[in-house]
Order: structure tokens, then C-alpha cells, then sequence
């Protein structure tokens, strides 16, 4: 199916089953509200499940890696061979989210997306769009077909991953360059100054910091994105990783699955898919704030509140693992907490204003 068919198959919540999940919250002996935005995130996976009673037992974090060829103009600190290299090591479960994955009891699927001369290896799934991406600074990342099969292969994803029995999924991405391609697609669509949101990655220096500012300046004059379309603002200054992960999104919504936003990279693509689509929102939940500069920014275009603020900024989805335990902890309270009927305990009101 081609992706126009897709977006319009993505219905609204259900607004009954949210409404069953907020009365079971209110029936348990503890303060109205009293676990905050763990109720709230609970609430959305019903509302999104169409099922208030809700199990994220089984789950999986995707993390698409990719290369971007404006790495070429010095907008990083590590030279683009790092991508395969950290690839490799997630197949074989040794770096931060796969050790944190353990503790959270959740899969690693690591996916090819582009990675530049990757020959692929075990325990990589290999979705190739192209070759790493082109100098955004001199022209389009990619072709427009491109950027669509890279969306349609995130909702491909999701879908496998369902049919796998994951009831809920954490986004993570791999890829040197990529907070400079997600600043350039921020720009465009926030309508924001590159200098006001564009970071230091992974630790540029001020030289570095003020020749990447430039370069995403440059990308946006020389390819002139339309921010009404997403595809195209994608295929000029995207990735193949932020396209893909734009596709998991628009998936957790047509397939209902929860998809948990990690940090800026993932953020960016998640209102990409907002964009797209409207409806794709009820599948989102912010799981921290990034410490990129326009992490807050991105979360609240988005209209999401995160459930950890750590000034995190590592990538590969750790902070979308990370908040995997605190749902658990929710779901604890959620399925086996007593009420206030079996603690002959007064239920409590909610406290409106004086009439």
C-alpha cells in the first residue's frame, strides 16, 4: 500500500477505553493522580489499545542506523566509519542500550537502514535505502522515493514486531552526523534559527559547533525545503534514520502499539510523523528530555511531557529503555493495587471549585 492509503487508515484513540483507564486509576486507594504522568501514560496506551487493561511485558527497542554524508564537511567529532563500527557492537549486545535493554528486559533489533560499505553482519536486519546519504549541504539528502520506502520500512518494522507479540516499542537510532541532519529538519519545520536549536553532539568543540551552524544554514538555502511537506524536507536535509523512525511512529498508530520517543533525533522524527499525520500522536510517549538545545523545544511542538528529565543525550534509544522500568512500576500499581471499596476506605473526590 502506498503511504497516503496508510496515514488515512490511522483512526482517532478511543476515548472509552481512556475513560475506563482514568476510572480504574480512581478507584484505587492512593491520592487522585498521585503517580502523575505514569497515569497519564498508561491512560494513552489504553486509549490507543482500545483496551483498558493494559500489558507491556513484551517489548523491543528499534535502533536504525544510518550514515549521512555532510559528516564530509566536519560537522562532527567522530569521522562516519564510527557508524558500522557501533552498528557492529550492537549486534553483539555490547554497548549502553543493549546493557540497559537487559535490565529492562527488552529486545535489541538493530537495523541497516544505510550504513555506508556496511557488508552486513549477524543480528543486523539489513533494510537498506542507499548507501548512507548524500552532502545535504550541496544538495537533497535523497530522492523523494527514497524518503518514502525509509517511512514505509519503519511502519514495515512495527508491523513485524507485532506479529512478534511486542506490546510495546522504544525508538533508538545510530548514525555520526545525525544531530545535524534532525537540527536542519527542525529548523524547517519549527520555522526556528539553526544557531538557536543546533548542539554539540557529541562534543563539538566552539569552531566545530560554529562551522555545523553554517553548514545546516547552508543546507536549508541551497535545497530550500518545503515545511508543508514532510517527504520533502526528509529527502532534502533528513535521514535515512529519521525517516525510518518517522515510519515506527506512524506504525505504533495503525498497528496500536505504543512507541516510546527517546531523545532530539527521535523526537524530530516523531513530529515528522505528527506532521504526516495528526492521529499518529495518540501512539507517542515522551520518555525523557533531551540535553540537546532544542529537546524541550521539540517535545512541547509535539504537546508531550517527559517522563524523565536527566540531561540525557547518548542516543541509541537509552532514554526510551530508561523509562521502560517506571511503566512497569505504573502497570505494578495499575493491575494490582487495592481499592478503596477493598479497604472500606472512602474513595477519594476530585475537588473542584466551590459553587
Amino acid at each position: 500500500m502506498e503511504l497516503n492509503g496508510i496515514l488515512k487508515g490511522i483512526g482517532p484513540e478511543d476515548a472509552e477505553a481512556r475513560a475506563e483507564a482514568s476510572r480504574r486509576w480512581n478507584s484505587l486507594a492512593k491520592p487522585l493522580g498521585g503517580l502523575g504522568l505514569l497515569e497519564t501514560a498508561l491512560e494513552d496506551i489504553a486509549a490507543l489499545t482500545g483496551s483498558a487493561d493494559v500489558d507491556l511485558r513484551e517489548r523491543a527497542v528499534l535502533v536504525l542506523c544510518a550514515d549521512n554524508g555532510v559528516v564530509c564537511r566536519g560537522v562532527t567529532q567522530s569521522p562516519a566509519s564510527v557508524t558500522a563500527v557501533v552498528t557492529e557492537n550492537l549486534a553483539a549486545g555490547r554497548t549502553s542500550v543493549c546493557r540497559m535493554a537487559r535490565v529492562a528486559n527488552c529486545r535489541v533489533v538493530t537495523v541497516d537502514m544505510g550504513v555506508k560499505d556496511f557488508p552486513g553482519v549477524p543480528g543486523v536486519l539489513s533494510r537498506r535505502v542507499g548507501n548512507g546519504t548524500a552532502d545535504i549541504s550541496v544538495g537533497p539528502a535523497m530522492t523523494r522515493a527514497q524518503a518514502e520506502q525509509a517511512v514505509l520500512t519503519g511502519i514495515e518494522l512495527v508491523r513485524e514486531q507485532a506479529e512478534q507479540g511486542a506490546q510495546l516499542l522504544a525508538t533508538g537510532e545510530m548514525g555520526i552526523g545525525n544531530t545535524t541532519t534532525s537540527s536542519a529538519v527542525t529548523s524547517v519545520l519549527l520555522e526556528r534559527p539553526a544557531e538557536e536549536l543546533t548542539g554539540r553532539g557529541a562534543g563539538l568543540s566552539d569552531e566545530g559547533l560554529a562551522r555545523k551552524i553554517a553548514v545546516i544554514q547552508q543546507a536549508i538555502a541551497c535545497n530550500r525545503p518545503d515545511r508543508d511537506d514532510v517527504l520533502d524536507v526528509l529527502c532534502k536535509v533528513g535521514g535515512f534514520d529519521i525517516a525510518g523512525l518517522c515510519g515506527v511512529f506512524l506504525g505504533g498508530a495503525l498497528y496500536r502499539v505504543p512507541v516510546l520517543i527517546d531523545g532530539f533525533i527521535s523526537a524530530v522524527a516523531a513530529l515528522c510523523a505528527l506532521r504526516l499525520c495528526p492521529a499518529a500522536g495518540k501512539a507517542m510517549l515522551a520518555s525523557h528530555v533531551s540535553a540537546e538545545p532544542a529537546g524541550q523545544m521539540v517535545l512541547e511542538a509535539l504537546g508531550k511531557r517527559p517522563l524523565i528529565t536527566a540531561g540525557m543525550h547518548l542516543g541509541e534509544g537509552t532514554g526510551a529503555v530508561a523509562a521502560m522500568p517506571l511503566l512497569d512500576m505504573a502497570c505494578a500499581v495499575y493491575q494490582g493495587c487495592y481499592t478503596f471499596r477493598d479497604g472500606g476506605i472512602e474513595a477519594y473526590q476530585p475537588l473542584g471549585d466551590s459553587q
